[in-house]
């Protein structure tokens, strides 16, 4: 039977202080600024992420405009007109609390149809649209990680746990498929943070040598050899953890070949896309990170439900009552 470190008293003060210190500490070292942000945007913008191109927003009519809207799956595509629209300047960036509900997700310990990530995107120059920048922002995220596990094991000492190694390491989905070319891209994952700990597995959403992408991403935001996934080995339930998903922005000439390549050209037409091809839209570099598996990660628990309140099929339900396991 499994017993949770903390009660739910001390998980939801755990939350808070968790979430307050992640959200100073990164605004500090990636220089962000907080802003406000949509929960629903207008489908004709073309505002909304796509993710990998098969999910499907929640939609609802708006009375006043005859108009459609559609809730956020993640803010990628807004936050770069934000940073125009505020003035931000070359090495600034906004940040914001994204929530949003993803109707299509299959829910298990990991996943819910509610989802919670800081959001944040940081204009750059266009000499560091590089992979050596990338590398340095994904280690100054890490540093955040790395000190907020540091931070909540002193206000909770039963939380104590050298789970996270010193360093990130950084490895390629070519480099992985090479290694493991009789694995899936999800075991292959695994087998990278069991022996590293931490890993940022770079470029994602392009077709490998085998044929097949490591997984699916929107054609229309990341620059597919310029992103991510920060990865942490979960011990407790001994899984690969994604808890960010980030990268340098796409530019026009990758925006028009990962449209050609994903047999979306139409897509060109949209407000935000004439934006990036005009080069109206600064360049940028973006991503986010996910509020309640990092709260999962910290506070050791064993279901995503412990840390937020979301739907669960009753199945689940009565599995997590059976092992001791408490839904908020």
């Amino acid at each position: 039977m499994y017993t949770p470190k903390l009660n739910l008293q001390e998980t939801e003060l755990a939350i808070k202080a968790l979430k307050d210190h992640f959200e100073s500490t990164l605004a500090a070292k990636l220089n962000l600024t907080r802003v406000s942000a949509p929960l629903f945007v207008l489908p004709e913008t073309g505002l909304n992420d796509n993710l990998s191109g098969t999910e499907r927003p929640v939609a609802f009519d708006v009375k006043e405009t005859g108009k459609t809207a559609e809730i956020v799956h993640s803010l990628a595509k807004w936050k770069r007109h934000a940073l125009k629209r505020y003035g931000f300047e070359p090495g600034e960036g906004l940040y914001t609390d994204m929530n949003a509900i993803r109707r299509d997700e299959i829910c298990d310990n990991l996943h819910s149809i509610y989802v919670d990530q800081y959001d944040w995107e940081k204009i750059i120059t266009p000499s560091q649209r590089n992979v050596e920048y990338l590398k340095r922002t994904v280690c100054d995220i890490y540093e955040v990680i790395h000190n907020a596990q540091r931070y909540l094991e002193k206000l909770f000492p039963v939380l104590k746990c050298d789970s996270l190694p010193p360093e990130i390491t950084f490895v390629t989905a070519q480099e992985l498929e090479d290694q493991y070319p009789d694995l899936t891209a999800k075991q292959r994952e695994h087998e990278a943070a069991v022996k590293y700990g931490a890993v940022f597995i770079m470029g994602i959403g392009g077709k490998l040598r085998s044929g097949k992408p490591h997984d699916g991403r929107a054609p229309d935001y990341d620059d597919w050899s310029l992103n991510g996934d920060i990865i942490l080995y979960y011990k407790p339930l001994d899984i690969a953890l994604e808890v960010s998903s980030m990268g340098i922005r796409v530019d026009a000439e990758a925006m028009n070949r990962q449209l050609h390549l994903s047999n979306l050209p139409e897509r060109a037409c949209l407000p935000y896309h004439s934006g990036v091809l005009s080069g109206e839209l600064p360049l940028t570099i973006g991503g986010g990170i996910g509020q309640s598996r990092l709260c999962m990660f910290f506070l050791q628990k064993m279901h995503i439900g412990e840390v937020q309140s979301s739907i669960w099929p009753i199945e689940m339900q009565r599995d997590c009552e059976e092992k001791g396991i408490i839904l908020l």
